[in-house]
């Protein structure tokens, strides 16, 4: 998983061989930021999930930001 920090945010992506793979790994994203309290953008297509992570308090990136990105890619 590759992230990129644009516009405030950290994005990232990545590709499965098809959507149950894309949305297993969506559902854990999901369950480690309701565990964190800190919610991204999700965009889930076949094969590919696409991720937005910004702390919307502040409108930009925080310590907890990049955090949530490590946890978010063992997940992947």
């Amino acid at each position: 998983m590759m992230w990129n920090e644009s516009d405030g945010a950290l994005r990232g992506e990545v590709i499965f061989a098809d959507f149950a793979e894309a949305f297993a790994f969506m559902t854990r994203v999901g369950l480690i930021a309701q565990e964190q309290g800190h919610h991204p953008d999700i965009f889930l297509t076949y094969g590919e999930v696409r991720l937005k992570i910004f702390t919307h308090k502040i409108n930009g990136l925080t310590e907890s930001d990049f955090i949530l990105a490590a946890q978010m890619e063992e997940a992947a």
